[in-house]
């Protein structure tokens, strides 16, 4: 018999919403770059190196969004976040890797334009990232930018606002406890995208006393991230990663040295550093972006070591594949899989077993290039009315959540407990049209549990616990899911 978790004891309003990924300083960290000195994080919105500046998106940026796939407007600034009812937050640190600058455009002025254009950090960004030579000398710039206004007030138009920066999961508590009608704060949980940025030896493979000293150091910091990408999109002499461009980048940027291959010892020695307790806290495991053999490589290192039995798998931002496993490429396991992009970078059928099993997450990105196939996008409706296309829009994130459903409850999982919002908001992707930032979280909220009234009313399961209420699935999917995660292992 199979009974639904407890809730967290935190009371969540439906506008408490959690997002386990997304990139709020990596634009006003670029732009940061046009000033001296570089990486200053301004208190004044409409400054554009401030995490507060709020830039929602013109007619122009959505024309330019649709047809080219490129984000110009900030999706994660505080201010759209507040907006958006986002109370917790996983922001993820991310030095821009040399090599998506480093691509097929040959003069290398267009080169810089082209760049700055996809990507929206200013030019001045894109060429220190080209003269790079220390990645973890900008990851700790980057740290700082976030800690300059930890618990500043903000007075906007809106009203008083402040984010903190939280060390565990009881100052996320006294976050949300103490929120009161004249300041509304965001709890602020640090991650990294990519180990990459522990490599001060960019261009050569790592000094291996060097990268593991500053292993170390990332975990001394007063704010220590909660988890890590161990992978992104270049090989970083660790683990082979993923395929991750797509269309117009593909065409330019070469991510092909490290593409599927699996662990190095160096990349053994790291996960193993990381999840020790003797150097600091754990910090734990995000798979996204590794490709499947280091999956595979990861689960086996978690299998053979008895201290790693409670280990969560977590999939930060992510999407499910419809596949069944790397061994059996058959979409199935759902009414839906047909409709999800099969390709490596998602999650097979087998994959969110084990991570449902571990008491993971998977935070489901907004992506719409990798949430649905390409035929799936090209058959969705389209519409002028702005209801319509976020009903149409937002049912490619229901299709994700109900083949996930589905997979688990034929394998006697409860299904309601692993699920969460990953949106990847400012990573570069093209969110699903009608829900372009995080000020629009609310309607896609509506809209969720639009799809999942319709869908619950004629449901059969095999764990009668997944027999829940429209409302309450998307309680969790927002919220709690992502609280009671951290309540587990944020400590």
């Amino acid at each position: 018999m199979v009974s639904i978790p407890i809730r967290s004891s935190m009371s969540l309003d439906n506008n408490n919403y959690f997002d386990l990924h997304c990139h709020s300083a990596l634009k006003p960290f670029g732009k940061s770059h046009n000033r001296d000195p570089v990486g200053q994080n301004s208190k004044y919105r409409n400054h554009g190196n401030s995490i507060w500046r709020y830039d929602p998106p013109t007619f122009l940026d959505k024309l330019i969004n649709y047809l080219l796939h490129l984000t110009k407007f900030s999706q994660a600034n505080f201010s759209s976040m507040a907006k958006g009812g986002v109370r917790v937050v996983c922001a993820s640190l991310y030095p821009i890797e040399k090599g998506f600058f480093d691509n097929a455009i040959k003069n290398e002025f267009l080169r810089d334009i082209a760049s700055n254009f996809a990507t929206g950090v200013g030019k001045k960004r894109v060429d220190t990232v080209q003269g790079m030579t220390d990645y973890f000398q900008d990851l700790e710039l980057e740290y700082a930018f976030y800690r300059q206004l930890n618990n500043t007030v903000i007075k906007l138009p809106e009203g008083k606002y402040t984010y903190q920066l939280v060390r565990n999961y009881a100052e996320i508590e006294t976050v949300l406890k103490g929120q009161n009608k004249t300041t509304t704060t965001i709890a602020v949980v640090l991650t990294i995208e990519g180990m990459h940025v522990l490599n001060s030896n960019i261009g050569k493979p790592p000094n291996k006393a060097a990268f593991l000293a500053n292993l170390n150091r990332m975990k001394q910091w007063y704010f220590p991230p909660l988890f890590v990408t161990l992978a992104h999109h270049f090989w970083n002499h660790l683990c082979g990663h993923a395929e991750s461009f797509t269309a117009l980048v593909k065409k330019k940027v070469d991510q092909s040295e490290g593409l599927n291959s699996g662990f190095t010892s160096l990349g053994k020695q790291v996960v193993h550093q990381l999840l020790d307790r003797g150097n600091g806290k754990r910090i734990l495991i995000d798979i996204k972006h590794m490709s499947v053999t280091s999956r595979k490589d990861y689960y086996t290192l978690l299998d053979n070591n008895p201290d790693y039995a409670q280990i969560p798998i977590i999939i930060s931002h992510g999407a499910a594949n419809g596949l069944h496993s790397p061994g059996l490429r058959q979409q199935k396991g759902s009414k839906v899989a047909h409709k999800l992009n099969p390709v490596d970078i998602n999650f097979y059928n087998d994959e969110l077993i084990r991570m449902a099993k571990s008491k993971g997450i998977i935070g489901l990105q907004l992506d719409e290039r990798r949430i649905a196939s390409k035929a799936t996008l090209k058959a969705t409706k389209r519409s002028t009315k702005r209801a319509k296309i976020m009903h149409y829009r937002s049912e490619l994130l229901w299709n994700q959540i109900q083949h996930i459903l589905e997979v688990l409850d034929d394998n006697q999982i409860f299904a309601w407990d692993c699920m969460a919002l990953g949106t990847d908001f400012d990573g570069i992707i093209d969110a699903l049209n009608g829900f372009w930032t995080a000020e629009e979280l609310p309607f896609l909220s509506d809209f969720l549990e639009r799809h999942a009234f319709n869908y619950m009313k004629n449901a059969q399961f095999r764990v009668m616990a997944n027999n829940i209420d429209a409302d309450e699935i998307v309680d969790r999917v927002m919220s709690s899911n992502g609280s009671n995660f951290l309540k587990k292992h944020f400590k």
